[in-house]
């Protein structure tokens, strides 16, 4: 144990103020060692700073703290009795009180800082944040230096998402501050779909008992999960690497927090090492330069007994140090030892608690300066002496206190003043003994636009042993474009399936949760990973199908044309007669017009189009259907009325036909109007019946109304069926009546296989079961006119009133 140290200024003539400094250590060694170099650092520089204290001195003195919980007191109630007096409650040094004292690490100060509290003496801890401490009601004159981790999370986890890892380990200390930063670490994870393979709280305990080593280890070796967090203070991780060391554990990047830094001060350098190259993060700040001078000009140059720090200290040190046969100070080369130092060992730039003591001595001397320039106006007390200053009324002075370092940081002891930390990310390469190698590979600024906090040099950085890319650290592997992420029951979101996205759905990035359907007008690719725009299309002519059917009209068109030339042509034969040639030629020329109108249905749809189509077919349709009625009610009235030559039978076959046409017609004609004045059709576009297309067509517009249209002509076929039917046996020579029956069945019958064909396609196919509807029409010629040219053309014999008499003189004799 080193003894207890006052360090006095040799101006004795101005007032002294001492701050009372503990660490916590068995032996010395050299992080304690650059703490107390950074100590008397700042306390120089104050010292020395004609604008800081004028006329005034700052001193220190140095306490160390026992690790035994019995004696952990002691040294503290020695100093605040005084004379090596460990009296509780009295004191016996009423004129070098000190004003202030630093603390380390809140295991030190929970119970140190408690019996401090009692006489509100300002207390700076330079160890790492701890949310404990924050408690102003049980810790009301406690100031921690440390920044306030709140970003450190957000930081590790950009760090995830930077090199797309999502499937990581967790070691964290079971202490308050672990517990905090797990949540914050759990909160910033949740956001950014980064998952934990196993989290695992550590006591110190745990840390000492090696029954536990195998489980931890086979975390630590787990195969899916190559990025691991260990989080705690620098005793935390000197434990856990002094217990995995020894096992070889190559393949994993370690990410630590910045009492790593504390760790390799003291570490002994191996080529092959389970912990080489972490990152680690720690609070970014300003180089000081002036304490690499310092230790060089102000230290080790010395040799002498005026040095501010004793000789027990420096030999103590040197000890660590210097080869084995330079075991005595006196024998040693300074220059040599300190060349050697400097470049493999002694790390000349401070540390997180280093550079946390060296703001807290300049914030007491700050505080200092406000209260004397507060009170400078005061009278003296009566023996003229400067007025002493209690301790407790530098806290409204400490609560407000705001400045500049000489390294130019803003330094705040408010807590809710404080701005956010930014880190460093370092990297530590270790290589044989005495050649470790610390590396800044990153930066992360919380203050930043989201897309610019994370800074990475990636070329600068040194991936573990076993690692020679980029490493891989994720659950299932990401699902690429074409796919969606499919989770799985009962693991983390971070384990998913791929699937391929739907019909007409894309995902155009990586591991996306739902693909994106396409627009209308567009359609996926076949490795659904963007939209291509689709073609319009409709049944143009100059498809093989539209060819094929505008020549199917045209040529039943001409041949229809050519029946009814015959008919003309052979008007006086008693065939032509006998089936009422007037009518004959009304069905011939409507039939004429069912073919041609089914011309409307190809080409582009336009409005013109759209408005004939239907309307004309149905009425054109309507005329051949009620002409078919017409001559079959001819059939009927010419053999139920007897007595001929009357003039009522005359009466009837003459104005029975021409008045049931225009009725019927007349009848369509009017719904049809309807039809076009409440909802007539109209171009549209059909975008999902053919993949890649949009096919363009004739909306129906009002379907009730296209509906009684359709269902007027059917009840129109449906008569005319059932008179042709009931007339069929009818006895005549010329009698079409069976004729009639069969064109009639067959145009129900297309008809009956229209309408659910017609409702069950799409696109193109559906106007081509339009079109295919001249079927119908097709077998209203072929039935009705067929045996009647073959009678005219081929068999003119049987075309003549002897035949005709003969055939009927015949009929009657069966009867």
């Amino acid at each position: 144990m080193v003894r207890p140290y006052k360090r006095l200024t040799p101006r004795d003539e101005k007032p002294r103020y001492l701050l009372r400094n503990y660490f916590r250590f068995k032996a010395i060694n050299l992080k304690k060692y650059q703490l107390l170099l950074t100590l008397l650092l700042a306390v120089e520089e104050i010292n020395k700073n004609p604008h800081l204290l004028p006329n005034m001195t700052l001193g220190f003195e140095i306490y160390t703290v026992h690790y035994s919980g019995t004696d952990l007191l002691e040294d503290p109630l020695t100093w605040l009795s005084g004379k090596n007096k460990n009296i509780p409650n009295y004191t016996c040094r009423r004129d070098s009180k000190a004003i202030a004292a630093l603390t380390g690490t809140s295991s030190t100060f929970v119970p140190i800082g408690t019996l401090l509290d009692l006489y509100k003496l300002p207390q700076f801890t330079f160890g790492a944040f701890d949310p404990l401490l924050s408690d102003h009601g049980k810790f009301g004159t406690v100031y921690q230096m440390a920044a306030k981790d709140s970003g450190l999370a957000l930081a590790m986890v950009s760090l995830m998402l930077h090199f797309s890892w999502n499937w990581v380990g967790l070691f964290i200390t079971e202490e308050n501050y672990g517990m905090w930063f797990l949540s914050e670490l759990r909160e910033e994870m949740g956001k950014s779909r980064v998952c934990f393979a196993f989290e695992n709280m550590i006591t110190y305990n745990v840390l000492a008992d090696f029954s536990n080593d195998l489980s931890m280890q086979r975390q630590l070796m787990d195969l899916s999960t190559n990025v691991i967090i260990i989080y705690g203070d620098s005793k935390f991780l000197l434990s856990f690497i002094l217990k995995f060391r020894h096992f070889l554990i190559t393949g994993k990047v370690w990410v630590l927090n910045s009492p790593y830094d504390d760790v390799t001060i003291a570490k002994r350098y191996f080529l092959i090492d389970s912990f080489h190259a972490p990152l680690i993060f720690s609070h970014h700040h300003r180089n000081t330069a002036g304490f690499t001078n310092f230790i060089l000009t102000e230290t080790f140059s010395k040799n002498s007994a005026n040095n501010s720090l004793p000789r027990s200290w420096i030999q103590s040190v040197y000890s660590l140090l210097i080869k084995s046969d330079c075991r005595d100070l006196g024998h040693c080369s300074y220059n040599a030892t300190l060349h050697w130092l400097l470049r493999h060992i002694f790390d000349m730039t401070m540390s997180d608690e280093s550079y946390n003591i060296y703001n807290a001595v300049y914030a007491v001397a700050h505080a200092l300066h406000q209260m004397f320039l507060h009170y400078m106006e005061e009278p003296r007390v009566q023996n003229g002496q400067p007025r002493a200053f209690l301790s407790l009324q530098l806290h409204p002075f400490l609560k407000k206190i705001q400045f500049t370092n000489p390294v130019g940081d803003q330094v705040v002891l408010n807590e809710e003043r404080k701005l956010e930390a930014e880190y460093d990310i370092k990297s530590f390469w270790n290589f044989p003994e005495g050649l470790g190698q610390k590396v800044k590979v990153g930066k992360f600024s919380p203050s930043r636009p989201y897309s610019q906090q994370l800074v990475f040099f990636e070329n600068l950085i040194e991936w573990p042993i076993g690692i020679t890319k980029t490493p891989q650290s994720v659950c299932s592997e990401s699902c690429g474009p074409g796919f969606r992420k499919a989770s799985l029951e009962g693991n983390a979101t971070c384990c998913f399936d791929c699937t391929p996205c739907p019909e007409n759905e894309f995902s155009n990035v990586t591991d996306m949760e739902q693909c994106v359907r396409c627009a209308d007008h567009q359609f996926a690719n076949i490795q659904r990973n963007h939209c291509m725009r689709k073609t319009e299309g409709f049944l143009a002519y100059e498809d093989p199908l539209g060819m094929a059917l505008a020549c199917t009209a045209l040529c039943c068109s001409a041949l229809t044309a050519a029946v009814l030339g015959v008919f003309i042509k052979h008007q006086d034969t008693p065939i032509v007669k006998a089936n009422n040639w007037a009518l004959s030629y009304i069905l011939l020329i409507s039939l004429i017009c069912c073919f041609l109108c089914s011309l409307l249905f190809l080409g582009s749809p336009h409005t013109a189009s759209c408005i004939l189509q239907h309307p004309t077919f149905a009425v054109v349709f309507t005329v051949a259907v009620s002409t078919v009625l017409a001559k079959t009610i001819t059939v009927v009235l010419a053999f139920t009325l007897t007595a001929p030559g009357r003039s009522t039978r005359q009466w009837l076959l003459f104005w029975v036909p021409n008045l049931l046409i225009p009725i019927c017609t007349l009848i369509q004609v009017t719904l049809c109007g309807l039809w076009l004045r409440i909802s007539p059709p109209f171009v549209d576009k059909d975008a999902q019946s053919e993949h890649g297309y949009i096919i363009i067509l004739c909306n129906m517009g009002s379907l009730t109304a296209f509906y009684c249209v359709l269902g007027y002509l059917g009840c129109l076929a449906l008569a005319s069926f059932t008179v042709a039917f009931l007339a069929r046996n009818l006895p005549d020579t010329f009698n079409e009546a069976k004729f009639l029956t069969f064109s009639m069945l067959v145009f129900c019958s297309v008809w009956l296989t229209f309408l659910p064909v017609y409702h069950s396609t799409k696109g193109k196919a559906m106007v081509a079961v339009e079109v295919s509807i001249l079927a119908s029409s097709a077998g209203l010629l072929g039935c009705i006119f067929a045996p009647k040219c073959y009678i005219i053309l081929i068999r003119p014999e049987r075309n003549s009133f002897s035949r005709f008499r003969d055939r009927s003189g015949s009929g009657r004799n069966k009867h």
